[in-house]
Parts: C-alpha cells; sequence; structure tokens
C-alpha cells in the first residue's frame, strides 16, 4: 500500500512516499520537495512526475491515499476524508492561518484532479487536543467569542501523537501505545493501571510543550493559531493583548502592519535581532552578543514555564520528553530546561545529555525517578499511518 504525504507551506510543498506491508509496517520510498512555490498546482505536477519517473507511482493506481497535515479547520478536526467539508473548515480559519489553510485547500483540490478515485485524507494538526478538558480550552472571553471559535485548540499534534505512543512503548506501556494508536477512530478507550504522565516538549522552527496522560493531550501551550505560545522562530508567541492598540496609537501602525510585525518580526528573530535560525543565534551568543543570549534565555524560560504547569496539571511526570529540530540537537538548552528539577525527580545525566544528538535515547540519571528521552520527530510518518487506518475505516 502507497501513502503519499503532502506537507504544504506558505512557499513550500514537501512530500514522503511510504509503502505500508500487510504487517502494518512502513518503508519510506521517497521523498522530496520544492521551495519558493508560487503555484501550488505546478508543484504538484512535478511531484508527481518526479515520483513517476523514479518508477514509484506510474498511474494512479499505484498510489492508494494522499494524506494531509491540515493545521486548522472551522467545526472540524480529526482524520477525516479530505473532501468538501474539509476545504470548507479550511477556507473558514484561513484568517486565523494564513500561512498555511489557502495552500492545503488549493493542494487538496489539485490532487483530486490529478488522481480521481485515490482516496485523500486530512489529519488535522489541532486533532490530538480534541479530548482536553473544556476548560484547558476555554478563553475568558464573551460567550459569543467561543461560539465563533476563539479557543485553545493546540498545534503539533502529530508530533506530540508520535511522542505520546513511542514514550509508551519506551517505558513499556503497550496498552497505552495501543490506545493512542487507536485514537482516531475509537477515540479514548478506557485503561487499567498506574496513569501514564509525560510531558512533550516539541521545540523547533515554532516550539509548543503538551502534557499527556494515558496517551491523550490535557493541555497544551498554543493556542487559538500556531502564533501563541512560546516565542516562535519569528511569530511573537504568548502576548498581551493590550499590547496590540498601544503599539498601533504609538507608532501610527495599521492592525495589518502589526500583525505582519507579530508574525514576522518578532520571536527569536525579533529578540535577538540576528536571525530566526537558532544556530545563526548560537553562534551570536558564544560571540558575546547580548541580545543573542536574552533569545536563549526567554525560549528557556517559557518551556520551563509551560512544562512545571503540567508538572502540576498532571501531579507529577514518568517521562520529559524532547522532539524536534531544536530538542534534538542542542544539550546544553536540554539541560538548562531540566535544570534544579531533582527535586521534582528528573535528573538529567550530563555524559548521555551530551552524547545525543538527532538520535533516540535516555539522557536521565539511573536513580531519576521519572525518564528523559529525546524522541525524533516523526510527523510525516504519523500522518501516513492515519490515513491508512483512514482508508481502512472507510472500507
Amino acid at each position: 500500500m502507497n501513502i503519499l504525504v503532502a506537507n504544504l507551506g506558505s512557499t513550500s510543498l514537501k512530500f514522503r512516499l511510504f509503502r505500508f506491508d500487510g504487517a502494518g509496517g512502513a518503508a519510506l520510498l521517497a521523498k522530496g520537495g520544492y521551495e519558493r512555490v508560487t503555484d501550488y498546482g505546478k508543484a504538484i505536477d512535478d511531484c508527481l512526475a518526479e515520483l513517476k519517473a523514479a518508477g514509484h507511482v506510474r498511474t494512479p493506481a499505484d498510489l492508494h491515499g494522499v494524506g494531509f497535515k491540515t493545521v486548522l479547520g472551522k467545526n472540524l478536526t480529526g482524520c477525516v476524508p479530505a473532501d468538501e467539508r474539509v476545504i470548507a473548515a479550511l477556507e473558514g480559519f484561513k484568517e486565523i492561518a494564513p500561512a498555511h489553510n489557502p495552500p492545503y485547500a488549493a493542494g487538496i483540490q489539485r490532487f483530486r484532479e490529478k488522481l480521481p478515485g485515490v482516496p485523500l485524507v486530512a489529519l488535522f494538526e489541532t486533532a490530538f487536543y480534541q479530548w482536553m478538558p473544556e476548560a484547558a480550552t476555554r478563553y475568558a472571553v464573551p460567550q459569543a467569542w467561543h461560539e465563533a471559535g476563539v479557543r485553545r485548540y493546540g498545534f503539533h499534534g502529530a508530533s506530540h501523537k508520535f511522542v505520546a505512543e513511542r514514550s509508551a512503548e519506551l517505558l513499556g506501556r503497550q496498552d497505552i501505545a495501543e490506545r493512542v494508536r487507536q485514537l482516531y477512530q475509537a477515540g479514548p478507550t478506557s485503561v487499567k493501571g498506574r496513569p501514564l504522565r509525560v510531558i512533550s516538549c516539541h521545540l523547533g522552527g515554532s516550539s509548543s510543550v503538551t502534557g499527556i496522560r494515558d496517551g491523550v493531550a490535557v493541555g497544551t501551550s498554543m493556542g487559538l493559531s500556531p502564533q501563541s505560545g512560546l516565542p516562535q522562530n519569528n511569530r511573537v508567541g504568548d502576548l498581551d493583548s493590550a499590547a496590540v492598540p498601544f503599539v498601533m496609537k504609538t507608532f501610527g501602525l495599521s492592525i495589518a502592519e502589526v500583525e505582519r510585525q507579530m508574525t514576522k518580526e518578532s520571536g527569536l528573530l525579533g529578540l535577538s535581532g540576528v536571525s530566526n535560525d537558532l544556530r545563526d543565534i548560537r553562534a551570536a551568543a558564544d560571540t558575546g552578543n547580548a541580545r543573542a543570549q536574552l533569545a536563549l534565555d526567554v525560549l528557556v524560560h517559557s518551556a520551563r514555564h509551560w512544562i512545571g504547569a503540567f508538572l502540576l496539571e498532571l501531579g507529577g511526570c514518568d517521562a520529559l520528553v524532547f522532539t524536534a529540530g531544536i530538542g534534538e540537537n542542542n544539550p546544553d538548552l536540554r539541560a538548562a530546561f531540566c535544570a534544579q528539577l531533582e527535586e521534582l525527580g528528573l535528573v538529567i545525566d550530563p555524559a548521555k545529555n551530551n552524547a545525543l544528538r538527532g538520535a533516540e535515547g535516555e539522557i536521565s540519571t539511573a536513580g531519576s525517578r521519572a525518564k528523559i528521552f529525546v524522541i525524533p520527530a516523526n510527523e510525516e510518518l504519523v500522518v501516513a499511518r492515519e490515513t491508512v487506518r483512514c482508508i481502512a475505516a472507510r472500507n
């Protein structure tokens, strides 16, 4: 069974082709992508032509499904067929996710034209959070705002779901891992035994922290849009709403310009004044650049704030997990995130931590009450697996 995963960004198309065997095992057959995309129809045509030239997808019959890592839909979440309902949901929230929703709507329509009869599946980034307690989803806004869709949705769902499943496996809780695997088809099923508490830190170009109990999210740092939570590469993260009218009056800015500056010139870029790439920021900090060092410090402070929030919400944790580019490749930042947590049962092993970059492993000491893991992100595999499960459930 061949499943194509299409990841559409504001100016990019990245793809991966997986082949699933009868036992559910997946092999990566091909991957690629295109940057500076202005015509998604052409990019999709080029993608399919590339797969055909390589002998992977010679005709539509060689492709059994296409999965999309859609971000945010109005009145719709989960893992669902990518039909007119999905396109309408993407259109309904295009103002909240302007960099992602229009490209996905256009991409889904193009694949429908090019591959008639091939099942298309949308896995919303918000899907992992649909069972959060209501108190964790609500903002203290007028009821009419809430009914219009102003609430905490959460993002990076595919990444945090992968962490939920893999951490359960590493901790010997196959019952929880199986619960996570079936989550989008069966919902949260009953489990027995001691609760499994995991705090998942997706730290990369955009970052979020999620608290997970028995494989199900109980809360997350991101809210209505991907602009919230931790400071992102060039997006502001959490900000007091009073800042918007204040800077509009102070600098004579339009709401559109304020939004542009919050989403293009803020975050780690705005703090450091150097770059939105952590590698550049670190290099500048190492030469004594105070603003670059401040950017690193703010990221650490914000991540620790949310880790602490979920330690309290979960009543402790069994595993703290780091994933995505920053989380997987920066031992010094992992050490900073875990500093002075020994009394809370989280003790990092400096030697293990310093030796681990870009690979899976445990970085806690033998005596640590809770485990500290690095688990490389694999969002595309999650989308491919869920696409297979969605197609199987429909059949």
